[in-house]
């Protein structure tokens, strides 16, 4: 910028009339330099038309930024005469020019209004100069000082503006400098461009700069606070660190040293074995070293909290009272003599014997006879904890064994787990249904159980996090399962087996009239003032309304009557309900099981067998005929594979006997044979039916009617020798209901007769036999009437 002298400002020739360019936000003061860009269509006509004539144009400001196109009254009457110095169009079609300010001029009146704006314009000359009095030197160099004090705090100003305030002597124009580069707001600007008196001129700069300095030391002072917080947290750190040293010195204790300080009365509380308790002051020695906040840190704390949490010297007091853990046992369960028994054989080795091994038990048996109950019932027996934990769906061996630590969010496995959850080192450990393990890529769970489960290993079980070994010999631990054939036979020898059989109808009514009903009448907030069932009812249910061999389906059925029953008490019919047989149905509705027909009379070529299903023990007729044929046997009624070949042992077997019995050889020639189970339904399978269908056949080749109050099991072979068979006491129960007198059973079962209760044993014959021809003797009529 160029300083322009006075004189010289007044002999610049400005003409009458000028084009006027509208500014929006902007006030140009005279001897001010500044880019402009011009983008209006009558902005643009009014520089194309300067250009044309003296390059000088009126730059007036709007009063109202956001009007587009101005009208007269939206301009201010006061502006600022610019010669245009450069101009640049641009490729949108915008102009970019240069101007400066040269003299203030008033618009006297427009003489042009389209297609821009043309005024008569008159000079506006500043009053006579003031005379340099020691007020206005004052307030110059007020001024002056104000503007060096805003640099000083921050305020932008070019070094050549800085200068020529400096050296600038003029009032006027010292006002004018200054409020062209203070950055004041438009009306501020515009009321400063019209003010014609220096000296107040000069003042109202003055008090403009005052404020601007006072904002300047206010943002300079949000500034430093800022800074000192940031310096605080700084400083903070600091003085801790510092803190902790001298406390170092003065043998004082911080956070982390009180944490590992706590962490070493626990692990002397804990009383671990030497192994172990080496293990867990190495790691709190390196927890020492490590920052507190490190990933590491976090690690090695958890795993040590773990050590420290073991039960590693907290067991239970067994209760060695023989009579009273037998009276509980006999409180929670009705029969299961057999369970019962091994558990006060356990008690009385373990009063005699102070440290023995844990044994494990395996019961096995249908769903719904107790065997998760029993679990229960062990532990409070003994006194002890109980844990329960589910092996069924389990496929990955990390469950067992537990994740290695290196993991991101490594944990102990389940045994580990339960063993911290139950708090002591003997608990009753349930390991439910391990007939049904997985196995996939992740390993195999029941070969990770082997070494839980054998008590000459598990003194020093290994969990992969931990990586010491826990002692679970203390450990009693009982699996059940359904079935015993999808064990594992390294799991299962490890295993003590308990069948636990299904229950028979005398045995359903005793659970359902000592523990099922008033479990369910307490549940149903009714008493046995509102209800009461007869043993027949009870008979009925379990026959009739459920086919198992527990008691879930049972105790439903109980819930279905007094839900029906609290209904009708809640609808103010108040008084006792009386269940029987006869009116049962009316309570539950149709029957939905109806036992097997008994045989009104003895007949040829049907024989009665037993077989054992899951739900208990059922009887089966099995029917033989024949026809005129070509010697074809025919099997029917749903049969696997064994009961297949069994059936074509029989024939042969009857066939080999053929003269002992009396039977022509041209019989099996020229006749067909049709064997059929009924029920077809029901898949069946097994041997032991084997003499059941030797004796049908026996009896439509002979003639001879099979007793219908004979019933019979034992697998044949080819020379007539009966083998044993399973499940005898079941099959037993189901001759029994059907009011069967004589059994005839293998030789080889005559042991098994023991288990089998003397109820059930009275009234009924059981008859052992090694050979068909026994079998034979015995349920065949024998008659003088020949069959034609």
């Amino acid at each position: 910028m160029a300083e322009i002298d006075v004189r010289e400002e007044r002999e610049i020739e400005i003409p009458t009339s000028l084009p006027i360019l509208p500014v929006r936000d902007v006030v140009i003061f005279p001897y001010m330099i500044l880019p402009l860009f011009v983008g209006r269509d009558i902005s643009i006509k009014a520089i194309e038309h300067a250009v044309g004539e003296n390059k000088m144009i009126l730059l007036v400001s709007q009063k109202d930024v956001n009007i587009e196109v101005p009208s007269k009254d939206d301009l201010y009457t006061v502006g600022t005469v610019g010669t245009i110095l450069r101009m640049l169009k641009l490729p949108d079609g915008r102009l970019k020019i240069l101007v400066q300010g040269v003299a203030k001029a008033k618009i006297l009146k427009y003489i042009q209004t389209d297609p821009f704006y043309i005024g008569e314009i008159g000079k506006v000359i500043d009053q006579q100069q003031p005379e340099m009095t020691l007020e206005v030197e004052a307030l110059m160099r007020n001024v002056k000082e104000l503007v060096d004090k805003s640099l000083a705090l921050g305020k932008s100003f070019l070094p050549d503006i800085i200068v020529l305030i400096e050296n600038i002597e003029d009032p006027g124009r010292l006002a004018d400098l200054v409020a062209s580069n203070l950055g004041l707001k438009a009306d501020q600007a515009q009321s400063l461009l019209e003010q014609t008196e220096p000296i107040l001129r000069l003042k109202k700069i003055s008090e403009l700069l005052s404020r601007e300095v006072e904002l300047l030391l206010v943002q300079q002072k949000i500034q430093s606070d800022v800074k000192g917080e940031i310096d605080k947290t700084q400083r903070e750190y600091f003085l801790r660190e510092q803190m902790k040293a001298i406390q170092r010195e003065l043998g004082e204790i911080d956070e982390k040293a009180e944490e590992v300080m706590e962490l070493r009365k626990k692990i002397e509380k804990a009383k671990m074995p030497e192994k172990v308790e080496k293990e867990a002051i190495k790691q709190i020695n390196r927890l020492e070293k490590m920052h507190p906040d490190s990933a590491e840190a976090g690690t090695i704390r958890t795993y040590v909290d773990w050590l420290v949490e073991l039960p590693w010297s907290k067991s239970s007091k067994d209760i060695l009272d023989l009579k009273k853990a037998k009276k509980i046992l006999d409180d929670d369960h009705y029969d299961l003599e057999k369970v019962k028994e091994r558990i006060l054989e356990y008690l009385g080795v373990r009063k005699l014997k102070e440290k023995m091994k844990g044994p494990i038990l395996c019961f096995v048996g249908p769903p719904g006879v107790g065997k998760t109950s029993l679990g229960k019932s062990i532990a409070r027996s003994l006194g002890r904890e109980f844990f329960r934990m589910s092996l069924g769906g389990m496929r990955d061996e990390a469950e067992i064994r537990g994740h290695r630590r290196t993991y991101v969010g490594a944990m102990p496995g389940r045994i580990i787990q339960g063993i911290k959850t139950s708090g002591k080192n003997n608990p009753v450990f349930m390991l439910d249904e391990v007939d049904k393990i997985g196995m996939d890529f992740r390993g195999d769970p029941a070969s990770a159980l082997l070494e839980v489960l054998d008590p000459e290993q598990n003194y020093a079980f290994a969990d992969h996090y931990l990586g010491v070994p826990f002692d679970l010999s203390n450990v009693m631990f009982i699996t059940t399962a359904n079935l015993i054939d999808p064990i594992p036979s390294p799991l299962r020898d490890r295993m003590e087996i308990i069948a636990l059989s299904g229950y028979t109808a005398e045995e359903k009514i005793g659970i359902a009239r000592n523990y099922l009903i008033p479990k369910q009448l307490k549940e149903h907030g009714i008493s046995d003032k509102n209800i009461k069932i007869y043993d027949s009812a009870l008979l009925s249910i379990t026959t009739n309304y459920t086919a198992e061999a527990g008691v879930r389906n049972l105790e439903r059925e109980i819930a279905n009557l007094c839900r029906k029953v609290a209904r009708k008490i809640a609808e103010g019919k108040i008084k006792k309900y009386i269940i029987s047989s006869k009116n049962i149905s009316k309570y539950l509705g149709v029957q939905k099981y109806m036992p097997e027909e008994e045989i009104k009379k003895d007949e040829i070529g049907v024989s009665t067998g037993l077989a054992w299903t899951e739900s208990g023990g059922d009887i089966i007729y099995i029917e033989a005929t024949i026809m005129k044929g070509k010697g074809s046997l025919t099997l029917t009624g749903q049969l696997g594979d064994v009961m297949k070949e069994s059936a074509h042992a029989a024939l042969t077997y009857v066939r080999s006997r053929a003269k002992t019995l009396g039977i022509k050889n041209s019989m099996f020639s020229q006749n067909d044979i049709h064997i059929h189970v009924p029920a077809g339904g029901i898949p069946k399978d097994g041997p032991s039916a084997g003499i059941t269908m030797a004796t049908a056949i026996a009896s439509v080749f002979t003639g001879k009617p099979v007793h219908k109050s004979v019933a019979m099991t034992g697998e044949v072979t080819l020379r007539g020798k009966v083998l044993p068979i399973g499940g005898l006491k079941e099959k037993s129960l189901a001759a029994k209901r059907m009011g069967i007198k004589k059994v005839i059973i293998p030789k080889r079962n005559e042991k098994d007769l023991e288990d089998i209760p003397k109820y059930v044993k009275k009234d009924m014959q059981f008859i052992p036999v090694e050979t068909m021809d026994e079998v034979l003797k015995n349920a065949l009529i024998t008659s003088k009437k020949k069959r034609k």
